[in-house]
Protein backbone atom coordinates (compact mmCIF):
# COMPACT_ATOMS: atom_id res chain seq x y z
CA UNK A 1 0.00 0.00 0.00
CA UNK A 2 1.98 3.54 -0.85
CA UNK A 3 1.90 5.86 1.51
CA UNK A 4 -0.54 8.65 0.48
CA UNK A 5 -3.09 5.35 0.57
CA UNK A 6 -1.90 4.28 3.98
CA UNK A 7 -2.46 7.63 5.51
CA UNK A 8 -5.77 8.70 3.73
CA UNK A 9 -7.30 5.18 4.80
CA UNK A 10 -5.73 5.93 8.61
CA UNK A 11 -7.10 9.58 8.62
CA UNK A 12 -10.64 8.50 7.40
CA UNK A 13 -11.78 7.55 10.84
CA UNK A 14 -10.85 10.59 12.19
CA UNK A 15 -12.54 13.08 9.31
CA UNK A 16 -15.58 10.68 9.57
CA UNK A 17 -15.68 11.40 13.29
CA UNK A 18 -15.30 15.16 13.20
CA UNK A 19 -17.61 15.65 10.07
CA UNK A 20 -20.16 13.74 12.72
CA UNK A 21 -19.32 16.11 15.24
CA UNK A 22 -19.80 19.39 13.21
CA UNK A 23 -22.21 19.05 11.37
CA UNK A 24 -25.01 21.43 9.34
CA UNK A 25 -25.31 24.83 11.10
CA UNK A 26 -23.50 23.35 14.27
CA UNK A 27 -25.45 20.51 15.06
CA UNK A 28 -24.25 17.85 17.35
CA UNK A 29 -25.65 14.50 18.76
CA UNK A 30 -23.33 12.48 20.58
CA UNK A 31 -24.87 8.96 21.64
CA UNK A 32 -23.08 7.09 24.49
CA UNK A 33 -21.49 4.77 21.34
CA UNK A 34 -20.53 7.70 19.76
CA UNK A 35 -18.83 9.61 22.33
CA UNK A 36 -16.76 6.43 22.88
CA UNK A 37 -15.44 6.37 19.15
CA UNK A 38 -14.27 9.96 19.26
CA UNK A 39 -10.23 9.24 19.44
CA UNK A 40 -9.00 9.61 23.10
CA UNK A 41 -5.70 11.72 23.22
CA UNK A 42 -3.59 12.16 26.21
CA UNK A 43 -4.13 14.69 28.80
CA UNK A 44 -4.06 17.84 26.72
CA UNK A 45 -5.41 21.37 26.97
CA UNK A 46 -7.76 21.94 29.43
CA UNK A 47 -6.51 19.25 31.79
CA UNK A 48 -4.24 18.77 35.12
CA UNK A 49 -2.04 16.79 32.56
CA UNK A 50 -1.16 13.61 34.88
CA UNK A 51 -0.51 11.09 33.68
CA UNK A 52 -3.28 8.25 32.43
CA UNK A 53 -5.57 10.91 31.84
CA UNK A 54 -7.54 10.32 28.27
CA UNK A 55 -9.16 13.50 26.79
CA UNK A 56 -11.89 13.51 23.94
CA UNK A 57 -12.64 16.77 22.62
CA UNK A 58 -16.04 16.61 22.06
CA UNK A 59 -17.07 20.14 20.61
CA UNK A 60 -15.04 22.92 19.62
CA UNK A 61 -11.12 23.36 20.44
CA UNK A 62 -10.00 23.84 24.00
CA UNK A 63 -6.86 25.75 22.39
CA UNK A 64 -8.94 28.25 20.68
CA UNK A 65 -11.36 31.33 21.16
CA UNK A 66 -14.52 29.33 21.24
CA UNK A 67 -16.96 27.34 23.61
CA UNK A 68 -15.76 23.38 24.06
CA UNK A 69 -16.47 20.48 25.48
CA UNK A 70 -14.09 17.80 26.97
CA UNK A 71 -14.54 14.27 28.23
CA UNK A 72 -11.99 13.60 30.91
CA UNK A 73 -11.23 10.14 31.62
CA UNK A 74 -9.27 9.74 35.35
CA UNK A 75 -8.15 6.32 36.29
CA UNK A 76 -8.66 4.73 39.57
CA UNK A 77 -6.35 6.31 42.58
CA UNK A 78 -5.63 9.11 40.95
CA UNK A 79 -5.02 13.19 42.19
CA UNK A 80 -4.85 16.09 41.10
CA UNK A 81 -2.92 18.97 43.06
CA UNK A 82 -4.48 22.68 43.40
CA UNK A 83 -4.66 24.03 39.97
CA UNK A 84 -6.29 27.00 37.79
CA UNK A 85 -7.67 27.73 34.88
CA UNK A 86 -7.99 31.01 32.85
CA UNK A 87 -11.38 30.68 31.47
CA UNK A 88 -15.61 29.73 33.51
CA UNK A 89 -15.92 25.89 33.29
CA UNK A 90 -19.00 23.65 34.45
CA UNK A 91 -18.56 20.20 34.65
CA UNK A 92 -21.08 17.29 35.09
CA UNK A 93 -20.26 13.45 36.67
CA UNK A 94 -20.80 11.03 34.07
CA UNK A 95 -19.03 7.96 35.43
CA UNK A 96 -17.50 7.00 39.19
CA UNK A 97 -17.35 9.29 41.97
CA UNK A 98 -15.37 12.36 41.63
CA UNK A 99 -13.83 14.22 44.40
CA UNK A 100 -13.36 17.69 43.93
CA UNK A 101 -12.67 20.78 45.97
CA UNK A 102 -11.24 24.39 46.29
CA UNK A 103 -8.40 25.91 47.46
CA UNK A 104 -4.47 26.45 46.42
CA UNK A 105 -3.66 22.91 48.75
CA UNK A 106 -5.52 19.86 47.97
CA UNK A 107 -6.75 19.15 52.06
CA UNK A 108 -8.52 16.01 52.80
CA UNK A 109 -11.48 17.64 54.29
CA UNK A 110 -11.91 19.94 51.24
CA UNK A 111 -13.19 17.27 49.13
CA UNK A 112 -16.53 16.58 48.60
CA UNK A 113 -17.92 13.33 47.09
CA UNK A 114 -19.48 14.30 43.88
CA UNK A 115 -21.42 10.93 42.30
CA UNK A 116 -22.82 10.41 38.74
CA UNK A 117 -25.13 13.00 37.82
CA UNK A 118 -23.52 15.84 39.53
CA UNK A 119 -22.55 19.48 38.71
CA UNK A 120 -19.82 21.26 39.84
CA UNK A 121 -18.28 25.00 38.48
CA UNK A 122 -14.62 25.89 37.77
CA UNK A 123 -14.51 29.75 37.98
CA UNK A 124 -11.44 31.26 36.19
CA UNK A 125 -8.62 32.19 37.97
CA UNK A 126 -10.13 30.05 41.25
CA UNK A 127 -7.81 26.88 42.14
CA UNK A 128 -9.44 23.94 42.68
CA UNK A 129 -8.21 20.44 43.35
CA UNK A 130 -9.37 16.87 42.16
CA UNK A 131 -8.77 13.01 42.92
CA UNK A 132 -10.73 9.61 42.33
CA UNK A 133 -10.92 6.80 44.40
CA UNK A 134 -11.01 3.17 43.42
CA UNK A 135 -12.92 3.55 40.50
CA UNK A 136 -12.18 5.81 37.42
CA UNK A 137 -14.07 8.54 36.60
CA UNK A 138 -15.49 10.26 33.83
CA UNK A 139 -16.48 14.21 33.66
CA UNK A 140 -17.32 16.09 31.00
CA UNK A 141 -16.07 19.95 31.08
CA UNK A 142 -17.30 23.11 29.04
CA UNK A 143 -15.59 26.16 29.14
CA UNK A 144 -14.67 29.04 26.59
CA UNK A 145 -10.93 28.95 25.54
CA UNK A 146 -8.70 29.63 24.59
CA UNK A 147 -8.00 27.71 28.39
CA UNK A 148 -5.19 26.74 29.95
CA UNK A 149 -3.69 24.75 33.44
CA UNK A 150 -1.32 26.57 36.27
CA UNK A 151 -0.47 24.53 39.38
CA UNK A 152 -0.74 27.02 42.25
CA UNK A 153 3.10 24.82 43.33
CA UNK A 154 4.91 24.54 40.39
CA UNK A 155 6.38 21.61 41.57
CA UNK A 156 3.10 19.49 41.67
CA UNK A 157 2.69 20.09 37.69
CA UNK A 158 3.33 17.34 36.13
CA UNK A 159 3.85 18.48 32.69
CA UNK A 160 6.95 20.78 33.82
CA UNK A 161 4.95 23.84 32.50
Amino acid sequence: MSRRLWLAAALLPLAATSAAQTGEGGRLRLAPADVAAVPALGAGAGTSGVAGIRTRILSGDPTRAGLYTIALTVPANTRIAAHRHRDDRTATVVSGTWYFGYGDKAADAAFKALPPGSFYAEPADVAHFARTGATPVTVYITGVGPTDTRYVDAAADPGGR
